[in-house]
């Protein structure tokens, strides 16, 4: 990996949207879904993925979705099982409630919870199969009340075999039953318009790659979506007592995702610095998936040497980034300068993966920088808000000229008759007709 210091250190943040041609392509698709319901999603999925199937296949059945334990060894279904739990119960403490005020004028005003009725989730196929992102979008709906909850998958996540069982097996533990085996643009495109076999959703969620990423784009607004995720990324925020080893392996722990992950090393220490350049190279020859891991961490790989951690926090904070570890003599004590990271790891033992996979919060977790505005997902992902407005006469007496003030400084002159006429027949005493 690069030493350089942080004033030769260049932020490479690219937001992809797409090449034209990819993005007229998504365009085709969604459109054909649209006008041609299963016919052109059978289609599509025979000529993307190499599997032809009939309307009566597109479902995966509750037989399959048994037979996946038989294909996944116990220790699996364990941890799954624990990972769940966690996870289940951190989300649990996110869930909000309706509420109302009641003032004295007789006045109510209140907010009404209420979760989508239907949420679909996309579990991507291709460089690896993500059984854990199968529990990460699920439990949080399923939280926040969501009656409704839709799995799509490539017909070929698990190779010749079909959909990787893992995956199934994920879904059958957190309760998902209604699972298609379609992928790509095509998949996120049937789930927000809807086919003859498959009912539209509210929401889409889920990470894929570019062609899912543009199809979501290309829905968002006849459905929500949750985000156009980037590539993975990671940054270390470290002093001199870090262990270089740690600190090298949970570079690679992120940079074996994808090549365009990101995995960054911020400290003041050169000694550290060197020592963990060093070990990255040392691992990376015996990791097995180290092509991709290489390929990111000498494209978008750096180690930044600071001149004081209070400069490191700096450097952090313009990063960004999806995934922060910090790892110093007062882990604590430095995050509360952190302003803009999606998920925070304090000490050497809470490495990255540790809340990727078990620790209960989301791993679905803001990237591209976006972390300075955005959140991981959580419950309020799958919830929708009703203002609640009830005014007693006493209020509208009382409020209705400064009411009326405001709509005809604004040119609107209808909304100012609204509150007249009732402000008008209350002086008369009598109903919206004049009778008394």
């Amino acid at each position: 990996m690069k030493i350089q210091s942080s004033k030769d250190f260049k932020l490479q943040r690219e937001v992809e949207y797409g090449t034209p041609e990819q993005n007229q392509a998504v365009r085709e698709i969604v459109a054909g879904i649209k006008q041609e319901g299963d016919a052109a999603l059978l289609r599509y999925t025979e000529r993307f993925d190499g599997v032809a199937l009939t309307p009566a296949q597109l479902r995966v059945t509750p037989e399959e979705l048994e037979d996946a334990y038989s294909r996944v060894e116990e220790s699996f279904v364990t941890a799954i099982r624990a990972a769940a739990g966690n996870i289940r119960a951190f989300h649990a403490r996110q869930k909000r409630n309706s509420w109302m005020d009641l003032q004295p004028d007789g006045t109510i005003l209140g907010q009404i919870i209420r979760p989508l009725k239907r949420v679909g989730v996309y579990v991507p196929g291709g460089k690896a199969a993500y059984p854990s992102s199968v529990l990460m979008n699920v439990i949080p709906a399923q939280i926040a009340g969501v009656p409704e909850i839709v799995m799509v998958t490539p017909p070929s996540t698990g190779g010749r075999e079909g959909i990787d069982p893992y995956i199934l097996v994920a879904a059958a533990e957190a309760g998902v039953h209604e699972i298609y085996r379609i992928g790509g643009a095509q998949a996120v495109a049937a789930l927000a318009f809807g086919t003859e076999s498959i009912v539209p959703v509210d929401k889409i969620c889920g990470p894929g790659n570019i062609f899912v990423a543009l199809a979501k784009r290309e829905v968002y607004g006849a459905v929500d979506i949750d985000s156009i995720a980037g590539p993975s990324e990671i940054v270390v925020l470290a002093d001199d007592t870090a262990e270089a080893a740690y600190i090298a392996a949970d570079l690679l722990s992120q940079a074996e995702h994808d090549e365009m992950a990101s995995a960054i090393l911020v400290t003041p220490s050169q000694r550290l610095a060197e020592a963990v350049a060093a070990e990255v190279e040392r691992q990376l020859q015996a990791l097995p998936r180290e092509p991709i891991a290489r390929a990111s961490v000498e494209n978008y790989g750096a180690i930044i040497v600071v001149d004081s951690l209070a400069e490191g926090i700096s450097v952090v904070n313009r990063l960004a980034p999806e995934h922060l570890e910090i790892v110093a003599v007062d882990p604590m004590g430095l995050a509360g300068a952190i302003e803009n990271a999606g998920a925070i790891f304090l000490g050497p033992y809470s490495s990255e993966p540790v809340g990727d996979y078990f620790a209960g919060p989301n791993h679905i977790i803001p990237t591209n920088g976006t972390a300075r505005f955005s959140s991981p997902v959580d419950v309020d992902d799958f919830i929708k808000k009703s203002s609640l407005i009830y005014y007693s006469k006493e209020a509208l007496l009382r409020d209705g000229a400064a009411i009326m003030e405001l709509a005809r400084r604004e040119g609107l002159e209808g909304h100012a008759r609204a509150i007249e006429l009732r402000l008008m027949n209350e002086a008369k005493g009598g109903d919206a007709n004049g009778q008394h």
